[in-house]
């Protein structure tokens, strides 16, 4: 961590204002973002061929099916971040302390006992029946999802560490770790094909164990170094009374949550059951790829959350105001990024993935027009999730699945339409990042009204 303070300190001094310590995060999480960006991109052949297209699209499958865990958390993180940003910004030590202590000691609890639960239910039931494929993939699912469960739940606790880093308007830190682990998941594929055959076994060993390790290394690191010794949870500083401060803010964000893994998450299932397994495949390679715009914006944009929360609870609304318009100008210049990744397409599979699988051209158009739209709510979403006024995109997280869910049924299996429809129903559906949000921050900021807009 030390080398990313001196590069700071290179590139913009040592200037503490909130804008110098955006730029800052931004320059380092550039580099960080293309390494992996890379990494990505490259694990996605190097996978491939390391088992085959439908063992890779049923490990992406059973991925997003594990990644549902995290609504399990209740909203903690999420109320944690804004809490600790606060704590942060009028330099309250011993409330950081608690607030993560606590938080620490209630996602342990909660995610040893889910743990249990799942690896109990994995062993019940029959997964191969369940997504629809080969009985013959039965063992090695078992084993892959227990794999997957062990390991997702004890990183979830271990990435309470993010949250500190992003809360201390210091993603780029975090952005780090979690490049480390994907830079070593890679090398052990690419050292274990050379000696054993491919399986979805190994293959979530590969891209489970590193990260796990990678996480536990950082997290023992960065709380006995100077910066964060003064918020390193201490068992004598869990205080369950602080929880309900946390799961205020937290339970709206729970809901959200949910909501969004249940648009965002289910795409892969309900293309496994609608389609077929090599056409997850598809829809992932083309997700990766104008992944890219999404993730280098994230670069610019993880910062505003915790800035906002800082800046408002200090009055700083020209700053605020001052920063969407830069963000939107950047979305502006992300579309004509998009249009022109998405005229490339076509050649850029063929160079990445050879002829092994094919990308239809309507799949790559809904996924720019998903990720630039995606993009622009996120200048809003991160706005209202900064001050806490949740109230709005809280009620609309309770209609926008069902929205979600019945454009799917419409379009894919009644309408006929191609997997692209899931895209569309899925753009629809984000009516809030879209058209809610952008009306919050006009009438909270411009109009400075309040009631519903600021709740």
């Amino acid at each position: 961590m030390s080398c990313f303070s001196s590069l700071y300190s290179k590139l913009f001094g040592q200037s503490a204002s909130r804008s110098a310590r955006l730029k800052q995060n931004v320059a380092v999480s550039l580099l960080v973002k293309v390494g992996s960006i890379v990494c990505s991109l490259v694990m996605v052949p190097v996978a491939i061929d390391f088992v085959n297209d439908v063992q890779y699209g049923i490990w992406l499958t059973i991925s997003s099916i594990v990644a549902w865990m995290s609504f399990f958390d209740i909203g903690f993180t999420n109320g944690l971040r804004n809490k600790l940003a606060e704590a942060f910004a009028f330099k309250d030590n011993a409330l950081a302390k608690v607030y993560v202590s606590t938080t620490y000691f209630i996602l342990s609890v909660i995610f040893f006992f889910l743990a249990l639960l799942l690896l109990l239910l994995v062993q019940l039931l029959d997964i191969s029946s369940l997504l629809n494929i080969s009985g013959s993939y039965e063992t090695e699912l078992k084993v892959s999802l227990s794999v997957l469960i062990v390991y997702f739940c004890i990183t979830f606790v271990l990435r309470i560490l993010s949250v500190v880093l992003i809360a201390d308007q210091r993603p780029a830190y975090s952005s780090f770790i979690d490049f480390v682990g994907q830079l070593l998941s890679l090398a052990a594929i690419l050292i274990f094909r050379n000696y054993v055959d491919g399986s979805l076994t190994i293959l979530s060993y590969c891209l489970c164990i590193p990260p796990l390790l990678v996480w536990v290394f950082f997290t023992f690191y960065c709380y006995s170094g100077k910066r964060y010794r003064c918020c390193s949870p201490s068992v004598k500083h869990i205080r369950m009374e602080y929880s309900s401060r946390l799961l205020a803010l937290g339970l709206k964000f729970f809901v959200i949550q949910i909501a969004a893994l249940i648009q965002f998450q289910t795409a892969n299932i309900l293309i496994a059951r609608l389609y077929s397994m090599g056409e997850v495949t598809q829809y992932n390679i083309a997700y990766k790829y104008f992944n890219v715009l999404y993730m280098f914006f994230m670069i610019l944009l993880q910062p505003f959350w915790s800035a906002v929360t800082d800046a408002y609870a200090k009055g700083d609304y020209d700053w605020i105001k001052s920063m969407v318009r830069k963000y939107l100008k950047v979305v502006a210049l992300i579309a004509v990024g998009g249009l022109l990744m998405l005229v490339l397409s076509d050649f850029v599979y063929k160079v990445w993935i050879g002829g092994a699988v094919q990308i239809p051209f309507s799949l790559s158009t809904w996924m720019m027009v998903y990720f630039v739209t995606t993009i622009f709510g996120a200048v809003f979403v991160y706005f209202v999730n900064g001050i806490g006024a949740l109230r709005i995109q809280y009620y609309s997280s309770l209609v926008s699945p069902l929205l979600f869910f019945a454009l799917v049924m419409l379009m894919c299996k009644w309408g006929g339409m191609g997997m692209y429809a899931i895209l569309i129903a899925s753009v629809v559906a984000n009516f809030n990042g879209l058209l809610l949000a952008p009306m919050q921050y006009y009438k909270i900021l411009i109009k400075r009204r309040e009631g519903i807009w600021s709740m």
